[in-house]
């Protein structure tokens, strides 16, 4: 199979792009590893700025329903030393230029503004080469070959393009991060509601920290980032989709809870 732009992964990056060229009459083909929209999470929220995220929603055509998307109060952020105690509170008052909205919401948006068939799921690129003249083969896990006269990366970290142009590799600068959610956090959790406000919380120590930003519908998203070595990491067990009490420390999440 032959087509003429081939865009890897369907990322928000990867949507935008086909998007634009899309509203601009080039059609494009976006191959992605997951085996359908809903097949993972798509992570949390997003602070889209006015000199560049916005501006590239506003060249898809999609920016009167990026607007409907904002989490009124998300711009607020406030930030706790590693006992808890408030050090600065930045409320949100409309004017910061960078409203957050749901990542997810974000990219349903693209890929319902793009023709049915331009997303092909469960397509996870294996290899790719070049031949010559800025062409390129793409051979994908399930053995399908397609050229293009095109290709686009738009695959994250490990991406299977990157090696096309360069040689650099991600490396794990020492930092993990645990993600963990608290639903209904108004009625169930209220002090971790009211230390993180309408925004994002920072509760920071060296080594360490508690990230945390409100959802809609009284979430609340957070983040337990510590300084371990890599061995330390690769000794979790994550297939269980439950973290080991035993790996983090006692006073990991007192932060959300002063």
């Amino acid at each position: 199979m032959h087509i003429p732009v081939a865009i890897i992964g369907a990322g928000l990056g990867g949507l935008v792009l086909a998007r634009v060229l899309h509203i601009n009459g080039i059609r494009a083909t976006v191959y992605e590893g997951d085996a359908s929209p809903e097949a993972r999470l798509q992570g949390g929220m997003l602070d889209i700025h006015d000199f560049n995220g916005q501006l590239g929603l506003k060249d898809a055509g999609l920016y009167e329903q990026f607007l409907e998307l904002i989490h009124p109060g998300g711009q607020q952020s406030r930030f706790f030393d590693k006992d808890g105690t408030l050090l600065m509170d930045n409320p949100d008052d409309g004017k910061g230029g960078r409203p957050e909205v749901q990542r997810g919401e974000l990219r349903r948006i693209l890929l319902e503004s793009l023709p049915e068939d331009a997303v092909h799921w469960g397509h996870k690129l294996s290899s790719a080469r070049s031949l010559g003249d800025g062409r390129h083969e793409l051979i994908f896990a399930d053995g399908q070959l397609v050229t293009t006269d095109l290709l686009i990366g738009a695959d994250g970290a490990w991406s299977k393009v990157r090696p096309l142009l360069t040689d650099a590799t991600p490396t794990y600068t020492g930092l993990v991060f645990f993600e963990t959610w608290l639903n209904d956090a108004d009625v169930h959790h209220r002090e971790s509601a009211q230390a993180v406000g309408g925004g994002s919380m920072f509760a920071l120590a060296p080594g360490k920290g508690i990230m945390a930003h409100c959802e809609p519908d009284g979430v609340l998203h957070a983040y337990i980032a510590l300084r371990r070595p890599k061995a330390w990491v690769d000794s979790i067990d994550v297939s269980t989709g439950q973290l080991p009490k035993a790996a983090l420390p006692r006073n990991s999440t007192a932060g959300l809870h002063r």
